[in-house]
């Protein structure tokens, strides 16, 4: 075995939490059964990670079998990570047709070797791969907003019961035209909210960011800023660990009016989550 691929493999081991170590080895399929049972996984880790390690170099471990393991370590730690999205497209008049995932990775192999750069692309028969302005920790909530695979019905923890029928918390002694009016806000604020996340759990972001650039106006003559060429920037950056969620929520809850802006309201439509807005 080589020792680039010996220290890559050494390096991910490490990596492992001693109590995962098992569970990801097992799902590498690497090391056989009766390879593993002669690891004693009660060691201190630097023992345990020399005997694997010569267990590998047994097997003649590639640099494919080290990547193998290192993308097992991820799928199993893929919060870890910011992941970006980049959408593939055909080429003008090109039909959109669904690539068979085995064609694709004997293709991509094969033209990895010849074109690094430009590999991708052809092997899955795409024109072009354009990076998405979509960023997030949790790969199942990018794919499901990618492919839009989120507004599906789930069952919900809101009740059914009509909302006149519910207890509203509000005093019994208050005038009666104050509880209809509050139960009529409260109804437009449910409806709106559910026209627009739906009853559904959202993908998981957390953040979206904006970015605004404009120049200045001013009916002022002289002044230093309408002078200036170059554009006022701003940015602006909503951060929460479900932020979609959060600005669910935000109406109900009363914090902001609804309908809210568009402009955070459309992130799973727009496949988005960093924004520029300029002049138009």
């Amino acid at each position: 075995m080589d020792e680039t691929v010996a220290e890559f493999i050494k390096r991910t081991i490490l990596k492992i939490p001693m109590n995962e170590l098992t569970t990801i080895l097992k799902a590498w399929d690497f090391l056989s059964e009766n390879q593993l049972q002669t690891v004693n996984f009660r060691q201190r880790k630097e023992s345990v990670v020399q005997h694997l390690i010569h267990l590998c170099e047994e097997k003649r471990a590639s640099i494919s079998d080290a990547a193998l393991l290192d993308i097992i370590y991820m799928q199993f730690h893929q919060h870890q990570k910011v992941w970006e999205v980049f959408q593939m497209s055909k080429g003008p008049g090109e039909d959109v047709d669904l690539f068979d995932m085995k064609q694709f990775k004997n293709s991509f192999k094969k033209i990895l070797q010849r074109a690094l750069k430009n590999a991708l692309t052809i092997a899955s028969k795409h024109h072009q791969i354009v990076k998405m302005d979509l960023r997030s920790r949790y790969l199942d909530s990018l794919k499901a907003i990618v492919f839009k695979q989120y507004n599906q019905t789930f069952e919900t923890h809101n009740s059914t019961t009509p909302l006149q029928e519910r207890s509203l918390g509000l005093d019994i002694n208050m005038d009666s035209r104050i509880i209809h009016e509050n139960i009529v806000e409260k109804e437009r604020v449910q409806r709106i909210t559910q026209e627009t996340f739906g009853d559904y759990p959202q993908p998981q972001l957390e953040f979206a960011q904006y970015k605004l650039e404009t120049k200045f106006k001013s009916g002022l003559n002289g002044s230093i800023l309408a002078e200036r060429e170059e554009p006022l920037r701003c940015l602006i950056k909503f951060s929460s660990p479900h932020l979609l969620e959060a600005l669910k929520s935000l109406a109900p809850a009363g914090i902001a009016d609804a309908p809210l802006s568009p402009l955070l309201t459309c992130i799973p439509n727009k496949r988005m989550n960093y924004f520029k807005i300029r002049d138009k």
